[in-house]
């Protein structure tokens, strides 16, 4: 693999890391801040699909729908298949809190927002396992 492409690949990754970290800081926060650290459980799960594609050499559009991504990657390695579940889940957390709206009234729970993070870290485990370490983030949070 080049240089250009590790270093792509690695950036897709540590983005999706960052995300997770910045998920996990904000559900620390007095009253925790659910609406965002959800949109970032989402945006992990994304980034890492992503980071997964590009080292496969296999384009995708610009989507945030996670089972699109998925199913792309499954043509990769089959055990993509058992991150469906996850994908359906986070794929609408992506839009749904990120804006003011009348027509979405949900209030989020604790609870949602750590099933989010636990969906998410399994969808970046399973790509950073999938990489080469050179394409690891310089450091995990």
């Amino acid at each position: 693999m080049d240089n250009a492409k590790i270093r792509l690949v690695k950036s897709w990754l540590t983005k999706a890391d960052h995300d997770l970290g910045s998920a996990k800081i904000l559900l620390e926060q007095t009253p925790p801040y659910l609406d965002t650290a959800i949109y970032h459980c989402q945006q992990a799960a994304e980034k890492a699909l992503k980071a997964f594609l590009t080292h496969n050499d296999i384009s995708f559009e610009k989507t945030h729908n996670l089972s699109s991504l998925l199913a792309l990657c499954e043509s990769i390695h089959p055990n993509c298949r058992d991150y469906y579940e996850e994908a359906e889940t986070l794929t609408p957390y992506a839009t749904a809190f990120r804006y003011p709206s009348e027509f979405f009234e949900e209030e989020l729970e604790v609870e949602q927002v750590d099933q989010a993070l636990d969906y998410a870290t399994k969808v970046y485990e399973f790509v950073k396992t999938n990489l080469p370490p050179e394409t690891h983030p310089s450091r995990s949070g």
